[in-house]
């Protein structure tokens, strides 16, 4: 089994990279659509708007959430989320300042 490498990288390459790979996903883009759309705490509509099983859904979440890019609070016996704030202004400034790099002419080869 192969050594990670992620230790010659920075701090900033490797939170991107953790960020971009859990959203790498056509139902996590789905879900964080909903959650922004909703413009709050999202308990258990989830599975209803994307048709999806729980089991897939609360799967995703966990993601978004190990990612830091959601947040969850307990509310009786559900788990309601909504985006985190810090997180998601944090790739934005990240995603703006790659794209901004990049200086070069409008074709190549």
């Amino acid at each position: 089994m192969g050594v990670t490498k992620s230790d010659i990288f920075n701090e900033q390459q490797n939170q991107l990279a953790v960020m971009l790979k859990a959203i790498a996903h056509p139902a996590r883009i789905a879900i964080l659509q909903y959650i922004i759309k909703a413009n709050a705490c999202i308990c258990g509509d989830l599975v209803d708007e994307l048709g999806l099983a729980q089991a897939t859904i609360s799967q995703h979440l966990k993601e978004l959430k190990n990612a830091g890019l959601i947040q969850g609070t307990i509310e009786g016996v559900s788990v309601c989320y909504c985006i985190e704030p810090k997180a998601w202004k944090a790739l934005q400034q990240q995603l703006n300042g790659f794209f901004d790099a990049y200086k070069g002419p409008l074709s190549c080869c």
